[in-house]
Order: structure tokens, then C-alpha cells, then sequence
């Protein structure tokens, strides 16, 4: 869902701007904004309000615009109920957030591991996105707790059974620097 969000942000941010690149191009090509003139001068502005169209379409423009501006604002806030996903057992179900904090802690465990984190996003079809994060201890080798990490990807695809998981693994190494002291 957040990713969601965060793909309709860019795109709403990325359409405005170049609206108003575009607009600002038009203004500056066209040279309409020459010193002691304006964009629309009170004269066409009257024969304008004058035309049967012009005030309905401003009006259906401006309200057309604000409510989609207000569904989209109210969107933004929505978070909703966390999703929970059905487990084989009747009545057990298990929040995203506790599987991926319980996958954390089982990859963290993990000789040479220094910490861990992992993310599971449901997706349509009884199908998981598992994206888990490793820090390696300095001096490990990637070779070293590959297997293990294997094994705890495997645990968690068995916990989640009914649902199909596509596991991505990063792994990265903490800096061998020791910490400054001021």
C-alpha cells in the first residue's frame, strides 16, 4: 500500500511540475508578460463572463479540481486496518509486520549476521513479497551464512504456507572502521 502511495505522490508531484514548466515555457516564449501589461486584461475578462460558456466551465473546473484534490488528500491519510493473512488452521491468522519482525530476529541469530530486517508485502493471489536485509558481521563472508539464510527463507516460506513468497535477499557489511570519540 505504501508503495502505492508513494507511486501516485511522484506521479501527481512530476505532473504539476511540468504543467507549470510547461505554463511558465508558454508565458516566456509567447512574451505576454511585457512590463505595465497582464495576462488577461479586465476588458477580455468581462467579454469572457459575458460568453454563456466561460462561468460554467470555471466553476465545473474549480470544483472538478478541488474534490479530486480532497479525495486524494483523504487518501493519503488513510491507512486502514492492518491486513492479516489466513494461516491453514481455522481461526489463525498473522500480521505482515509480526512475520517480517519474527524473519529479522531468525536472520539476526545467524552466526556472522550483525543485524537484520525484512519487509513482507501481500500481494494478489495468495502471493508474498518477502524483502529481507542482512548486515554482515566485519570479516564474513557472503559464502559463509548464504546456507543459513537459505534455511531461515525456507522456515519463513513454510510459515506462510498457503501464501507463495518471492524472497529477495540483500546482503551488506558494516564498516570496519572503529567509532570516532569527540
Amino acid at each position: 500500500m505504501r508503495t502505492t502511495h508513494t507511486a501516485v505522490n511522484r506521479t501527481v508531484l512530476g505532473a504539476t511540475g511540468l504543467a507549470l514548466l510547461l505554463t511558465g515555457s508558454w508565458l516566456a516564449a509567447t512574451d505576454r508578460t511585457c512590463t505595465g501589461t497582464v495576462l488577461l486584461d479586465p476588458d477580455r475578462l468581462a467579454r469572457l463572463r459575458g460568453e454563456g460558456w466561460w462561468t460554467p466551465t470555471v466553476m465545473a473546473a474549480s470544483i472538478g479540481l478541488t474534490v479530486l484534490l480532497a479525495l486524494w488528500t483523504l487518501g493519503q491519510l488513510r491507512t486502514g486496518p492492518a491486513r492479516r493473512l489466513a494461516l491453514p488452521s481455522p481461526g489463525c491468522t498473522v500480521r505482515p509486520q509480526a512475520l517480517a519482525e519474527a524473519l529479522a530476529a531468525r536472520a539476526a541469530a545467524v552466526p556472522g549476521v550483525a543485524r537484520g530486517h525484512a519487509r513482507v508485502l501481500p500481494r494478489r493471489g495468495r502471493r508474498l513479497e518477502v524483502e529481507l536485509r542482512v548486515w554482515l558481521a566485519p570479516d564474513t563472508s557472503p559464502d559463509a551464512v548464504l546456507p543459513a539464510l537459505r534455511a531461515v527463507t525456507a522456515e519463513a516460506d513454510a510459515a506462510a504456507t498457503p501464501y507463495t513468497a518471492h524472497t529477495r535477499l540483500r546482503l551488506s557489511a558494516t564498516s570496519h572502521r572503529a567509532p570516532h570519540v569527540r
